[in-house]
């Protein structure tokens, strides 16, 4: 083989990441041309390529040093050519590799510069019919990389487009995705995440088509972007993939990089200890390759989790604060404006730990300006030092309209977004500006329960305030659901049959995370409605009470709103009160089956009992003196959504209704009533007492039924698409770990938490009669996600579901008697409350949404 195919062969290897094997064909490409005798013109210029193409493998796979070693020799070999075309084209070959290590290294200025050189000689190769499109493609990729560096998207973006004209012009598919894929960085950057990730979704199809190699620097910067998103374990999912293909590739900078960004998402996670390890594992490997500015950035991480670590406790050491300085002092000499000022920032509460607010203030005025592209976390912390200093000060009110303004600009960020799960992510940016003024309204002179009231409904559950926008039509992704559903079938079927089912739920996780990711970037979720002022709500309520719960350290507390009063209750441990929760779960769950063996149900009941009775002595009794014995609104926080409220004593009988804000609840109260279908839907595999058939039939003789087979996921959601009542008897699953993926099982497969969030006209009232669909996956600030989260956020008013396991014989005397009070004209909480009173340890089931 020639010496010129090795070499084509190599470079193909090599833009695959498959370093060995390209070294491998380059060594041999040498060799050929060692034989060649006296070197002629054409010989020598084949060579230069050869070493270029050796030394950046060398920098992949060895160091820097060696990396840019290479191209000495390179460069040597090319002096020997005359001056002309194809000599200047070599030396924009050299040079563009020179400039693309010096990136790599982070000394981007000199590679910037280095770049700049090498394009216009590259150019004049093109002109002169000598150059390579390929690498002048490349060096405008990888100048317009220095730029994102350098935060100069402008430049970044002009670069990639003209790439990608380079590429269209001459075929180059790959490298034309991996500009399409730096454009999804600018958009990062710039906060932009939804486009972004549509950006790396586009380029993920032509890696795979193209070279699968490039998947785990997609992957990484997908990571990223869901960082910035506050997705942490999705984050983590994706490194997790693309750390042993790097490992594999021996790709050092980039699985230095995943490195570092995994251990970001360890710290966004709260796993300190795991954050550090990671980052000091980083911090050495780009200590190896002679990379100082990743270095750096890698000591940032492992700094912040200090930092945190000492924040959390109170115990600040004191060389702490004096670390940080010196790194930022090291982070602002290599050029990282935004890590300098996160340095800083570090410093600065960890100063205001220390009670010395005179240090804390200069170093805060150090602060390079933030920028369009410093991250929303970094504008969040700036929010949270400049408030933290203030209470320092004394001034409580400066700390407030600093907390306000921060959740502002994070609410303007979160408006961007699309699909639940990023409008839920971001809230973790801001959770500790929210802690911070809930805990200054709680200590302040007047612990005033109307300004608490004001900042919870700022702070939770911010999802539920978004008015849902109909989905776009998207065949591609209808076909990727109907084939997750044919996969969750056949796991279905295989535990039926009692059999494994592990590599068909391996398969199924991967494409419910790709659809999810499609859902991110189609359309942002929705138009935000304003958050409920309390003169609204309390209007609303008329006769009735609200409660919102909250904690702040360990502490539980109520704002209680009634009668045009609003009032604050402490309570109890929130950690305590958490246990009892987790306890009564545990025990209805057990009591759920039917057929228990009366010895055992009366053990578990009695358990319940005092689970219940503690719970309601904590959370119910203490609010009687405000709300006396009205029908209650609850809101609840962290485990309190998993209480049965209607099994607790003071609550049996007692209409209650379940919101995740007071916000939420008055846009539920405030949406249309008006008439419409009955919808009863059956799915397979259940026995006639749960089905409740013949009852509900003749409750609603004009309903529409459908059953097994008929009752398939299109009838199922065509028949929801406006109807006025909803009865759903059908097993479900909730999803803890991906909780839009939640789902009941219908004839041809499950129907998912995520199809429902879009209906062009959801149904107002949705009953989910044969399972544990209430249960919720709670994000920070109280963002609930799951099978009935998804229809309340998706517009349906009123939702009745078990918060745990019940029982086929329970749930279908409970719903007959729900139904016949409901087509007797009652309203959903107060028909429930009377269902469930008759048998509240095996009827566990709440109203959400509105009463």
């Amino acid at each position: 083989m020639r010496a010129h195919d090795l070499h084509a062969r190599a470079r193909a290897a090599v833009g695959a990441y498959r370093f060995g094997h390209g070294r491998m064909l380059l060594r041999d490409a040498q060799r050929l041309l060692d034989r060649s005798g006296v070197p002629d013109e054409r010989v020598t210029a084949l060579r230069v390529r050869v070493l270029v193409s050796l030394a950046y493998v060398a920098a992949e796979t060895d160091s820097l040093t060696a990396g840019l070693d290479g191209l000495d020799d390179a460069e040597r070999h090319a002096r020997r050519l005359p001056d002309g075309v194809e000599r200047s084209e070599l030396d924009g070959l050299v040079l563009a590799h020179r400039g693309l290590l010096l990136l790599r290294a982070g000394r981007v200025p000199e590679g910037l510069e280095v770049l700049d050189d090498a394009i216009p000689r590259l150019e004049r190769g093109m002109r002169g019919g000598t150059g390579d499109a390929s690498v002048l493609a490349g060096a405008y990729l990888n100048r317009g990389t220095s730029y994102i560096f350098l935060a100069q998207v402008a430049g970044a973006a002009a670069d990639f487009a003209r790439c990608i004209e380079v590429c269209d012009d001459h075929g180059l598919v790959l490298l034309a995705a991996k500009a399409r894929h730096n454009l999804g960085y600018v958009a990062y950057m710039t906060g932009d995440l939804p486009t972004a990730l549509r950006h790396y979704d586009e380029t993920e199809r032509s890696y795979r088509e193209h070279s699968t190699g490039m998947l785990p620097t997609l992957q990484l910067d997908r990571a990223r972007a869901l960082l910035a998103a506050g997705l942490a374990a999705d984050a983590a999912r994706q490194l997790d993939d693309a750390i042993p293909m790097l490992r594999e590739q021996r790709a050092g900078q980039d699985l230095a990089e995943a490195e570092l960004a995994r251990a970001a998402a360890a710290l966004l996670d709260g796993a300190t200890n795991d954050a550090k390890r990671r980052a000091r594992a980083a911090e050495r490997s780009f200590t190896r390759r002679g990379n100082a500015r990743w270095a750096a950035v890698s000591a940032l991480v492992a700094m912040r989790a200090d930092a945190t670590v000492s924040i959390e406790s109170g115990r600040v050491p004191p060389r702490l604060p004096v670390r940080a300085v010196k790194l930022a002092e090291s982070l602002r000499a290599l050029l990282l404006e935004d890590e300098t000022g996160l340095a800083l920032m570090l410093a600065v509460r960890l100063e205001v730990r220390r009670s010395d607010p005179a240090s804390a203030e200069i170093l805060l005025d150090q602060l390079p300006p933030q920028r369009a592209t410093t991250p929303l976390d970094h504008r969040m912390l700036l929010r949270l030092c400049r408030a933290e200093l203030a209470v320092a000060r004394g001034d409580r009110r400066r700390a407030l309209a600093e907390a306000r303004r921060g959740l502002v600009e994070l609410g303007r960020a979160r408006d961007r977004m699309g699909g639940l799960e990023l409008v839920c992510g971001t809230a973790v940016h801001g959770q500790q500006l929210g802690e911070l003024a809930v805990r200054l309204v709680l200590n302040g002179p007047r612990r005033s329960a109307r300004q608490l009231f004001g900042w919870l409904e700022r702070t939770r559950a911010q999802v539920y305030r978004y008015e849902p926008m109909p989905a776009i039509d998207d065949p591609v992704l209808a076909e990727k659901v109907s084939v997750l559903r044919s996969l969750r079938r056949a796991v279905q079927l295989e535990r039926v049959a009692g059999r494994p089912a592990r590599r068909q739920e391996r398969q199924a996780a991967a494409l419910e995370r790709e659809v999810l990711r499609q859902g991110w970037y189609t359309t942002p979720w929705g138009r935000p409605r304003p958050v409920a002022s309390l003169a609204d709500v309390s209007a609303q309520l008329g006769e009735r009470a609200l409660v919102s719960f909250a904690v702040s350290g360990d502490e539980l507390l109520a704002v209680v709103v009634a009668g045009g009063r609003t009032r604050l209750a402490r309570l109890a441990s929130a950690a305590e009160t958490a246990e009892w929760a987790h306890r009564l779960y545990a025990d209805l769950d057990a009591l759920a089956p039917d057929g228990l063996a009366p010895a055992v149900a009366a053990v578990v009941t009695g358990s319940a009992r005092r689970s219940a009775d503690v719970l309601d002595t904590r959370l119910i009794t203490p609010l009687e003196r405000f709300a006396g014995r009205r029908e209650l609104v609850i809101v609840p926080t962290g485990a309190l959504y998993a209480v049965p409220w209607g099994s607790l004593p003071s609550l049996r009988g007692r209409p209650v209704v379940v919101a995740p804000s007071a916000t939420a609840w008055l846009s539920a109260e405030r949406s249309g009533t008006d008439g419409g279908r009955v919808l009863l839907a059956r799915g397979p595999r259940l026995t006639e007492a749960i089905a409740e058939e013949s009852a509900l039939r003749s409750t609603y003789p004009d309903a529409i039924y459908l059953a097994s087979p008929g009752s398939t996921v299109a009838a199922v959601l065509s028949a929801l698409d406006g109807a006025a009542i909803a009865h759903l008897a059908a097993h479900g699953e909730h999803e803890p770990t991906n909780a839009m993926f939640s789902r009941l099982e219908l004839a041809d497969g499950p129907l998912f938490a995520h199809e429902l969030a879009r209906l062009r006209r959801p149904p107002r009232h949705v009953v989910l009669a044969a399972c544990e669909l209430a249960m919720n996956h709670i994000r920070p600030g109280d963002e609930a996600l799951g099978f009935a989260g998804g229809l309340l956020a998706g517009g349906v008013r009123t939702v009745v579901a078990a918060a745990s396991r019940v029982g086929d014989m329970a749930a279908a005397s409970a719903m007959v008697e729900y139904h016949h009070r409901i087509s007797a004209g009652d309203r959903p909480a107060v028909a429930l409350a009377a269902a469930v009173a008759a048998d509240p340890f095996r009827r566990p089931f709440i109203c959400l949404g509105a009463s």
